[in-house]
């Protein structure tokens, strides 16, 4: 077997532009999340291998423009790549989250067991569109998230949650995490 076979050029270099353009996707959308994080070492690396990944694959279609199986390969790598970083990302869930629930009604239950799982919780009495409301603010990891949101959802699932990231937070607030066995025990609950 050659470089220059047809099956090298019908399958193998398809194959590798597409396994090229999900590597490169992937770390593209994970450099996007440490650039929104601030992170200032791991983002520029993240982007040197993006690059460099992305020539490799773009010098094969470039080498083999008459064959559109090159073009299908690219653009399906890139959809699948997206999925993939996507994937990734959710899965590593870096940074910290600030979580702000709205609820008309008591919320000393709630904030109770947000208490014994070891959330920081702030809670303010606030006037709503329809009156009176409580208004409880958050922020935890993001690989908390999750438990977070049972607890919310267990307790008030009429609530409004809105959720959005964190860049940074001072020492001490939000930052507080169970130890894991007592984490565990509580997720059996």
């Amino acid at each position: 077997m050659t470089f220059e076979s047809p099956w090298w050029t019908l399958l193998a270099v398809p194959a590798l532009i597409f396994l090229a353009r999900v590597l490169d996707v992937s770390v593209g959308t994970l450099r996007i999340s440490m650039v929104a994080r601030g992170h200032r070492v791991l983002a520029p690396v993240l982007g040197f291998f993006e690059s460099l990944i992305w020539l490799v694959a773009i010098s094969q279609v470039v080498q083999h423009l008459d064959r559109v199986v090159h073009y299908l390969a690219w653009a399906a790598g890139y959809a699948a790549g997206t999925w993939v970083g996507l994937v990734l990302e959710e899965k590593l869930a870096f940074g910290l989250v600030a979580v702000r629930i709205i609820t008309a009604e008591d919320a000393s239950d709630m904030l109770k067991e947000l208490e014994e799982a070891e959330f920081d919780t702030t809670s303010f009495a606030a006037r709503g569109l329809k009156g009176r409301v409580r208004l409880l603010f958050s922020v935890i990891r993001r690989r908390d998230l999750e438990r977070f949101q049972t607890i919310v959802e267990r307790r008030h699932p009429n609530a409004f949650v809105s959720i959005s990231d964190v860049r940074a937070a001072s020492e001490g607030f939000g930052t507080r995490t169970p130890p894991r066995s007592r984490r565990r025990s509580q997720l059996r609950k």
